[in-house]
């Protein structure tokens, strides 16, 4: 049997050899230093496909980096953060505490790569309900296949990593069976890549990293209505 104990990537006209056997990946911080990390291709081709739904009064987690990117025709523009560290933040709250948060206030709230950090998810989900109009539309993403974030973890936690069942049942709890759209991301090719630090430049065919393989979910898209 041969064994394989490195693979090539081709960059252009150069290659760039992995040592399989190695005990360190390529990037440990998600391959943010060498270009645009995997899991941001997708989450932004989740929300660039829902973008009809980024509208009137839209609220966003930390910054508003997506609502501006994204929103189609956005009448306010809000941002979330759970204390006062955030000088971008509009409203300062912690989704794991229902109670302290207002009622009602977004027509859209987009939720990326918050809930894998929050080891109270469930009332995570609840606020997230809360937060929005009668009709209103969250649009999330949570990680699936990924490395621990070292800063996240460092700072406020690391808990949970999702497949489509689970988050599919904890929004269906919340928001109720037939509100709930999952969208999944992922392949063989693409979990070994993001698990190694590669970024999508480091991939000749981005084609191939939007292949789906609901066996290797890297990112999962959540879209629920209120």
């Amino acid at each position: 049997m041969k064994i394989i104990n490195k693979i090539r990537i081709k960059l252009g006209i150069k290659y760039l050899y992995i040592n399989l056997f190695s005990t360190k990946p390529v990037s440990n911080i998600f391959g943010l230093d060498r270009g645009v990390p995997i899991d941001r291709l997708y989450i932004e081709h989740f929300l660039n496909a829902h973008n009809v739904d980024i509208k009137g009064k839209v609220l966003e987690i930390a910054e508003s980096t997506y609502t501006k990117k994204f929103g189609i025709s956005v009448d306010d523009s809000q941002v979330l953060h759970f204390d006062k560290s955030n000088n971008q933040a509009t409203i300062v709250g912690d989704l794991s505490a229902p109670h302290d948060l207002p009622e009602g206030i977004t027509d859209c709230f987009i939720c990326t790569q918050t809930l894998n950090f929050i080891y109270d998810v469930k009332s995570a989900i609840v606020s997230c309900h809360k937060l929005l109009t009668d009709g209103g539309i969250f649009l999330g993403t949570v990680a699936g296949l990924s490395q621990i974030s070292r800063y996240d973890m460092d700072r406020w936690g690391d808990y949970w990593r999702f497949t489509d069942l689970s988050i599919r049942k904890m929004f269906e709890e919340v928001f109720g069976e037939g509100h709930v759209e999952i969208k999944i991301y992922g392949n063989a090719l693409a979990a070994t890549a993001f698990i190694q630090g590669l970024a999508v430049e480091d991939i000749l065919s981005v084609k191939k990293l939007m292949q789906e393989d609901n066996n290797f979910q890297l990112i999962i898209g959540i879209r629920a209505v209120k």
